[in-house]
């Protein structure tokens, strides 16, 4: 054998395994990567949910102060109202068509006061209607929203 020979073998034996350390390190990296990803996934899939749910409650919130605006000055009956016909304290109960928002809850409040401004006597009323949505204790969200209408 010539001297080179020798010299590139020698190498070798010592470069053994060397190859073994480094796709063990390349694994290593490739797992933290996707490890990382994986939890980045389920947090953009946490926040979606809670928008969501945000989103239903608004509008269950939303639904529920029409209803009860709809008690306080039905379209049939002329002459003053009062808060007494959304029945206080009142649960507003959504409909079953109404498929998407049948996890939530709609509570409803009224508040009468007037207003002599101008010279005029005014009944002004604060509807307000708070929904809560969702189930559990980690994906509930709640909205309220407040209306104020005068007679």
């Amino acid at each position: 054998m010539s001297h080179n020979k020798k010299i590139m073998i020698k190498t070798l034996r010592h470069q053994q395994g060397s190859m073994l350390v480094l796709a063990i390190f390349i694994l290593t990296v490739m797992f933290l990567l996707a490890a990382a990803l994986i939890h980045i996934s389920e947090n953009e899939d946490e926040s979606v949910l809670q928008e969501v749910m945000g989103e239903r409650a608004l509008l269950a919130a939303n639904s529920g102060a029409d209803a009860a605006l709809a008690k306080l000055f039905p379209l049939t009956v002329n002459g003053s109202s009062n808060c007494s016909v959304v029945k206080l304290p009142s649960t507003w109960t959504i409909p079953t068509s109404a498929e998407t928002l049948q996890t939530c809850t709609v509570s409803l409040g009224c508040e009468s006061f007037s207003d002599n401004s101008g010279g005029q006597t005014l009944t002004q009323y604060r509807i307000t209607s708070k929904a809560v949505c969702g189930e559990g204790t980690n994906h509930r969200t709640s909205r309220q929203v407040e209306v104020i209408a005068r007679y």
